[in-house]
């Protein structure tokens, strides 16, 4: 049977001239911790992660949740670590982004939050309105990248995008413009793509921030084997070719190396 963990969440603060506890408590602030804790402690496989289960709790707020002990013990290290370098920069950015709303919050609420877990119930990392855990912009520069995959959707009410299925960055959101959009006349869904975008890149650790891109350049992108295709590359080639002696070609390239 898994072990399982828990994590705390405290806020303290106050409601107007009341105390904070689970009945003054808005809503829309307790879905701003639950939207964040999976990129706290899952940035990467949501898919085949553990369940994660919440509770809410007097004392001014505590949010309380419950996964595997193996996440718990990471994310106590990652608490840690934060507090020692004073800093988020060393995180996965999904993680860094969801410390970054807390600490958003924070300022915007005048909320203290103590995080801590099961693992080392002695240890807290504390965000409030004094403390800055926020990402060093120098490290993020802007970069093009190319990626390949399936166009599942386009368009948005308050910002244009398409959306690409990829195999090895998973579902992204790439923002197009309307003017984009409109000129296409043909039917771009479900079709495979390359697209040439550009976002930005973690110069330390090469990360790419997949929140952050714009589309440069759409690529009908066929990524069948052209037997036709290729025998008229080949053809073409040989006139290249046809005074080159391939032995002698040979010898030059490898120099004074034997085979």
């Amino acid at each position: 049977m898994q072990k399982i963990g828990n994590i705390e969440i405290r806020v303290v603060g106050k409601s107007g001239n009341k105390r904070l506890s689970p009945e003054n408590y808005d809503i829309k602030h307790i879905s701003a911790i639950l939207n964040n804790v999976e990129d706290l402690l899952y940035p990467k496989n949501k898919k085949d992660r553990p369940i994660i289960t919440y509770d809410i709790q007097e004392g001014s707020v505590r949010h309380l949740f419950k996964t595997s002990m193996q996440t718990i013990i990471g994310f106590s290290a990652i608490l840690s670590q934060i507090q020692a370098n004073n800093s988020i920069d060393f995180l996965e950015l999904k993680t860094a982004r969801a410390i970054e709303n807390i600490q958003n919050l924070s300022l915007q609420k005048n909320y203290e939050f103590q995080i801590k877990t099961s693992f080392n119930t002695d240890y807290e990392l504390i965000i409030n309105p004094s403390t800055k855990y926020f990402r060093t912009e120098n490290i993020w520069v802007e970069a093009e990248f190319y990626f390949y995959g399936t166009l599942k959707d386009a368009g948005g009410k308050s910002k244009a995008n398409i959306h690409l299925d990829t195999e090895d960055y998973g579902y992204l959101s790439i923002e197009t413009g309307e003017k984009f959009l409109k000129k296409r006349e043909d039917n771009l869904l479900y079709r495979d793509f390359g697209v040439r975008v550009s976002g930005k890149q973690n110069i330390d650790t090469s990360e790419i921030d997949t929140k952050s891109l714009s589309l440069l350049e759409l690529i009908d992108y066929q990524p069948k084997f052209d037997k036709d295709y290729l025998n008229s590359l080949i053809k073409n080639a040989k006139k290249s070719w046809r005074n080159i002696n391939a032995d002698e070609l040979l010898l030059n390239l490898r120099g004074e190396y034997e085979a």
